[in-house]
């Protein structure tokens, strides 16, 4: 068993999920891969089940009866993650917008450079975005801007879904106070991790927008990200943070 998992979730991913597992499986360090699938209607789950037999013990699905919300996905994969006692646990996208070889460098960065809960930041070096339009570039980043703003974290790339957590972060976070289940679902986490007074490190990389299947992100859930900065900001002056790290 590797020290690392890989928690990817899934909903119609069928052009994307072989590839994206077999790509991790490449890499020159470890990776075990839980899929978390939603009930997807095109066969996504079929296409995990087929590969767990080729990969066995390293390679592993959770099925749910539909779309639940990004949050819950990566809840389960959490709880699931410290059951089986992963030291290193990362979220990523299946559709290649993280590419895998990051893995690498964020696992170094929790590894060897103190990283308790290591960001790979498309804004830490300026705007590392490839195939979106500059409306949706401008968008992201200036969300990003105005959750620093908010809740005056230290952090570039606030809304960022490719992320190394050690596992003493999400030991210590209590997943019955994350409100949030869409996009915002990110900023809380992060925020938590910061309030927590964790060692957060963001690691550069460049995001490109999908080549196959279809975007998940929506006007709602932009929405939610940024009219739910300022209720987390509000709780969080009435709320206790244990200060652990």
């Amino acid at each position: 068993m590797s020290d690392s998992i890989v928690i990817i979730p899934t909903y119609n991913e069928k052009e994307n999920i072989e590839k994206i597992i077999r790509k991790v499986f490449s890499l020159a360090k470890d990776f075990d891969i839980l899929i978390i699938e939603d009930n997807s209607p095109d066969g996504t789950a079929d296409i995990v089940k087929r590969l767990m037999t080729e990969f066995p013990e390293r390679l592993f699905i959770e099925e749910r009866k539909g779309k639940l919300g990004l949050g819950t996905a990566y809840i389960h994969g959490f709880k699931w993650s410290l059951q089986h006692q992963y030291e290193y646990i990362f979220e990523m996208d299946a559709d290649f917008s993280h590419n895998p070889d990051d893995l690498l460098r964020l696992y170094d960065a929790a590894k060897t450079q103190g990283g308790d809960l290591v960001i790979g930041s498309r804004y830490i070096t300026g705007v590392n975005v490839v195939n979106w339009p500059m409306g949706r570039v401008l968008m992201s980043y200036y969300a990003s801007s105005y959750v620093r703003f908010v809740t005056r974290m230290k952090v570039r790339d606030t809304t960022a879904g490719f992320i190394c957590y050690r596992k003493k972060v999400l030991e210590n976070i209590n997943f019955n106070k994350i409100r949030f289940t869409g996009y915002a679902f990110q900023i809380e986490m992060k925020f938590t991790a910061w309030k927590m007074g964790f060692h957060i490190v963001e690691v550069p990389i460049i995001f490109t927008d999908r080549t196959l299947g279809t975007s998940k992100m929506s006007k709602g859930i932009f929405k939610e990200a940024v009219f739910g900065v300022i209720s987390l900001r509000l709780r969080s002056m009435f709320r206790k943070y244990p200060r652990l790290a």
